[in-house]
């Protein structure tokens, strides 16, 4: 039996999991860690082990190796699927065996989202509430009916038995190229979720939009200041020095923004690139809605502060103008993989 720390890693190819993994190639743990990385693609495997990571060939679908992978870990970054339930279990049930087998809490650090604590307003306003992660009683009142709360609240309720010890990451919206190894190996996905999805609508409907009246605001943070959170969390953890559990959920945050100014940069770039004849964004409609389920998600509201993970030293070096300046780049992106556009 290996005397290596073992670390497993779910999502080590994606967009901010490609980054991490690439600063734990360069931590100095690494010599002494053992990783397993959980890979779909066989060509992506090698890539990941010619760089001295182990990996398993399987998905968030494969709850037997999720299972076992987890029972033989000490640590588990979990930067995949934050709502695939019954994954989320498969891995608790592992580590609830790790905890059995040694004795010792096992590391969970599990990838969540702020929209925990996001509203619904359809567009039509902003929101002056904020959540602070220093705030418990304020944390103690999300509903589990939250979108991720069917994921964290069985990690938050495992924590609270003592099998496991629990830490959230709880990103925003995530703009900006990711650095690395991983991309560099053309492994790494390069393109974040919620600025694209909006790219995504307007470029079908050829005209830049908003749901409502593009009113409501979130917090947006930059992929490589994201990539920090994880180290500086990994550290502070090893060091004795983070909360988890019910003192473990840590925000990520640089600023906030109105919906309203990024799709007035997306009907920018559409115009200038062609695909529309129009800068000025307008309101989603229903046939838009239709086609894209999830475009309601663009109209609600979310304002957190990251207050947990700021005290531990994180200091973020991307404004958050970036996000504006980095529209451009995604919709150019975004046409590249829509031939049709």
């Amino acid at each position: 039996m290996s005397t290596k720390t073992q670390v497993f890693f779910t999502g080590a190819t994606g967009y901010v999991g490609g980054s991490v993994m690439d600063r734990l190639l360069r931590h100095p743990t690494f010599a002494t860690s053992e990783i397993t990385a959980l890979v779909r693609k066989a060509d992506k495997a090698a890539v990941l082990e010619s760089l001295g990571i182990k990996t398993v060939l399987g998905s968030y679908d494969d709850h037997a190796v999720l299972e076992k992978q987890a029972s033989l870990s000490d640590i588990i970054f979990s930067i995949a699927d934050s709502d695939n339930a019954d994954a989320n279990n498969a891995i608790l049930r592992g580590l609830k065996k790790r905890y059995e087998e040694t004795g010792k809490a096992p590391i969970l650090i599990h990838t969540t989202g702020s929209a925990i604590v996001m509203d619904d307003p359809k567009g039509a306003y902003g929101t002056e509430e904020v959540w602070d992660d220093t705030d418990l009683a304020k944390l103690d009142t999300i509903a589990d009916t939250q979108i991720h709360r069917n994921v964290d609240a069985p990690i938050l309720a495992a924590d609270k038995e003592g099998y496991l010890k629990a830490y959230l990451v709880c990103p925003s919206t995530i703009f900006g190229l990711p650095s690395g190894k991983l991309l560099d190996l053309g492994v790494q996905n390069t393109r974040s979720i919620q600025i694209p999805m909006a790219i995504a609508c307007s470029i079908g409907r050829k005209r830049a939009g908003f749901v409502g009246k593009g009113l409501n605001v979130w917090p947006a943070v930059h992929v490589e200041d994201t990539t920090d959170v994880y180290t500086i969390l990994y550290d502070a953890i090893l060091a004795g020095k983070a909360g988890h559990g019910r003192e473990g959920l840590y925000f990520v945050e640089n600023g906030h923004y109105v919906f309203k100014d990024v799709s007035a940069k997306i009907g920018e770039a559409l115009l200038e690139l062609g695909v529309s004849e129009t800068a000025e964004p307008n309101a989603f409609v229903e046939e838009d809605f239709k086609k894209f389920p999830w475009l309601g998600l663009l109209g609600t509201n979310c304002r957190c502060r990251a207050t947990r993970i700021r005290a531990l030293g994180w200091e973020p070096k991307y404004p958050i103008e970036g996000l504006l300046k980095s529209v451009r780049r995604d919709v150019e992106a975004e046409l590249k993989a829509t031939p049709s556009a």
